[in-house]
């Protein structure tokens, strides 16, 4: 893809998404996340009505007289989109590939957020951390962040969602409002995911293709492996294989979905050919509810 053409496409996205995060995620965007991390501000003298856990014992010992802490909201915040470029999201069958939907949620969020002058970072992964883009501020860096995520080209085809949750604790020591995007289909991250979620606010999103839920009956078919590229002969009139498909994958399903409750994290399924839009409304107003 030449510069002129992934310019065009940043521009679309730019266009679409812009629209979209202006009049109608950032109010929802900062209703949700505006006020949940607060930062220590001072000391002063109880007064009737104040809550009692919030007494700082060690000066109140020390005048003898009770003193409260006080905390501000704080008025920044940091948005870290953890997005998945592994092979498996170069699958679609309707409108669009995965990450390409990935993509314009990604660039949804990332104007939402800097529409409440926050910061946003990228973290790029596939079995390895592909590109770390560290956040900061700005419309330059956000389209900075769409064209990444348009045209890199990932070194690996695999998943491994649990490494790149370590490697995220190691770089953001702050507390950060976490999106990973991916189509989750991996396994063991729930160690990971828990360390990650005692820190920062995570949500889950998970975008899948219609025939990733059920494979149609469509007789002899190759089928190919996208991250191993591994090709076999799939008889999908049988019932039992058309069983077995779905078994594993309302597996990983709930895996994903216990995973993510379990740590305390948020999450959000939509498919490709669904509105991905109502599914972020829908998640932002009962989080800010």
């Amino acid at each position: 893809m030449d510069t002129k053409e992934i310019l065009k496409k940043v521009r679309k996205i730019e266009i679409k998404t812009r629209r979209l995060s202006d009049h109608i995620f950032s109010g929802e965007y900062h209703s949700s996340f505006k006020g949940r991390g607060m930062t220590f501000s001072e000391v002063r003298q109880y007064q009737f009505g104040d809550d009692i856990r919030s007494i700082d014992w060690n000066v109140t010992a020390r005048y003898n007289e009770p003193f409260v802490k006080v905390f501000e909201e704080e008025r920044e915040l940091t948005m870290v989109l953890m997005v998945d470029v592994s092979s498996s999201e170069l699958f679609g069958t309707s409108q669009q590939f995965k990450r390409e939907t990935l993509t314009e949620i990604s660039a949804t969020l990332a104007f939402s957020a800097i529409q409440n002058n926050d910061k946003v970072g990228l973290l790029l992964f596939s079995d390895e951390i592909e590109l770390f883009i560290p956040p900061k501020k700005g419309k330059t860096h956000v389209l900075r962040i769409i064209r990444e995520l348009i045209e890199f080209q990932p070194k690996s085809k695999k998943t491994n969602i649990e490494q790149a949750l370590r490697y995220l604790s190691n770089v953001m020591k702050k507390k950060a409002i976490v999106f990973i995007l991916s189509d989750f289909m991996d396994e063991n991250y729930d160690h990971a995911l828990k360390i990650v979620g005692r820190k920062h606010d995570v949500t889950g999103i998970r975008v899948y293709d219609k025939y990733e839920e059920e494979i149609p009956s469509l007789g002899m078919v190759p089928m190919t492996d996208a991250e191993s590229g591994r090709t076999i002969l799939v008889n999908t009139n049988s019932k039992k294989t058309r069983a077995n498909y779905r078994a594993h994958y309302l597996k990983t399903v709930d895996y994903f979905e216990n995973t993510f409750k379990r740590s305390g994290s948020g999450t959000i399924s939509t498919r490709i050919d669904e509105s991905y839009v109502k599914k972020l409304l829908g998640y932002f107003k009962r989080k800010g509810a």
